[in-house]
């Protein structure tokens, strides 16, 4: 059986993501689809809109036919670091290919930009390295030494954000003992970062969760971008948790961290550096929402997402050492869902894996897991009761979904 993967966060589960999953069978040519998604914290430093199992139903209702998580010290990072987890996690799983949306859709430009880089690596890294010190965000300073190296533009646009993470994901395969083949679509319609339902069919995540939350919760509003088991999930998960997730959920939580605790043991938390700590107090301080707290904070420097991704550290108090102790490289996979299909699959390959397969968190050292369960009790505290034990008890004792 021949296998495909997909990085995944379906936040939710839409349209333009079903166009995905498909065109990765159709390309690949695979039997097997597998899709590593984060957990219940995202790239961009968000809570998920439902939980990582909400989302994982989702996925299965699709066709996907094998769904694992893609670590915290992996999901809440970087675009490289979130790459090298993803894609390692991938390549143990033995898949043969991947398959990711871009801008650019053509993944021979991929390569040679790969290639462009690999021959100047030392221009490269100083590049990036001088432009962040002039106050440059990362994304912005990568893409800007790249177009030094290019100065002809026939190489893929690093200023896009689906064009980085592939670079990455490029990057983070060459690194494989047994690289897999890659694989990119365009994406359909809908931009990264589009905040309105524009399109007819398909809308980003961001427009689908902007709707959403935009004054009563009506599902009405999101129906036409959403596969009809995505809009029921949602309207379950509301009703028997009580709320969909988004920041001002967690802002309370957040500001009491950054009001009690002290410069240094901030300064402590991962990705909190250059005394930003301080910053990040003063506006805690005079602010009523996060979304004023983030519009306080914010700088060229120091991006919406670079700040999100910090108050995620901030919540789950993940300390530096920890956080780059376990985002070296994947330790364990950890199954949250498969249909029969997927799990013919995991019989076939499963005595070839060097790393522990895990059903339940009781299977593995709590020290590899520490970061996820934290990020969990956090996740769900939002909640009231029962609601939260209900969610928290997935967490230890949930098997994988089959469908």
């Amino acid at each position: 059986m021949d296998s495909t993967g997909v990085v995944v966060e379906y936040n939710p589960f839409h349209n333009g993501h079903d166009y995905h999953f498909r065109q990765a069978r159709k390309l690949s040519g695979a039997d097997v689809v597998i899709a590593v998604m984060s957990g219940n914290f995202l790239q961009r430093g968000e809570p998920a809109i439902v939980s990582k199992w909400a989302r994982a139903e989702m996925a299965l209702n699709a066709g996907v036919d094998l769904v694992v998580e893609l670590p915290y010290a992996f999901a809440v990072q970087h675009a490289d670091i979130f790459a090298r987890g993803a894609i390692g996690i991938l390549g143990e799983l033995r898949c043969q290919s991947f398959c990711f949306g871009s801008e650019s859709g053509e993944i021979k430009d991929f390569e040679a930009s790969l290639n462009l880089v690999k021959m100047h690596k030392a221009a490269y890294n100083m590049q990036v390295q001088t432009l962040l010190k002039t106050g440059m965000s990362y994304p912005q300073a990568m893409a800007e030494s790249f177009s030094n190296l290019d100065p002809r533009g026939t190489y893929v646009d690093l200023s896009k954000p689906n064009n980085i993470l592939g670079f990455q994901y490029l990057q983070a395969n060459h690194n494989l003992l047994h690289p897999m083949a890659p694989l990119t679509i365009s994406r359909k319609n809908a931009n990264y970062h589009d905040k309105s339902l524009s399109s007819e069919s398909i809308a980003s995540a961001t427009a689908i969760r902007k709707a959403l939350f935009e004054g009563t919760l009506d599902f009405a509003k999101t129906k036409a971008y959403l596969p009809s088991f995505s809009t029921t999930g949602l309207i379950e998960y509301e009703k028997s948790f009580g709320l969909l997730h988004s920041w001002e959920k967690y802002w309370s939580y957040l500001q009491y961290q950054l009001l009690t605790l002290e410069p240094n043991e901030l300064n402590s938390i991962y990705e909190l550096e250059e005394g930003i700590e301080f910053r990040l107090k003063r506006a805690a301080e005079e602010s009523e929402s996060f979304e004023a707290f983030m519009n306080k904070v914010k700088t060229k420097r120091y991006t919406w997402t670079r700040i999100q991704r910090m108050c995620v550290h901030i919540l789950t108090h993940s300390k530096k050492k920890e956080v780059v102790e376990r985002s070296r490289a994947p330790e364990y996979i950890r199954l949250l869902g498969m249909n029969q299909k997927g799990r013919e699959y995991l019989n076939k390959v499963k005595k070839e894996l060097s790393l522990p397969l895990v059903s339940r968190l009781a299977a593995i050292s709590p020290e590899l897991t520490r970061l996820d369960v934290k990020s969990s009790l956090v996740y769900a505290h939002v909640l009231s009761e029962p609601a939260r034990q209900r969610l928290l008890k997935m967490e230890y004792a949930q098997p994988p979904l089959f469908r």
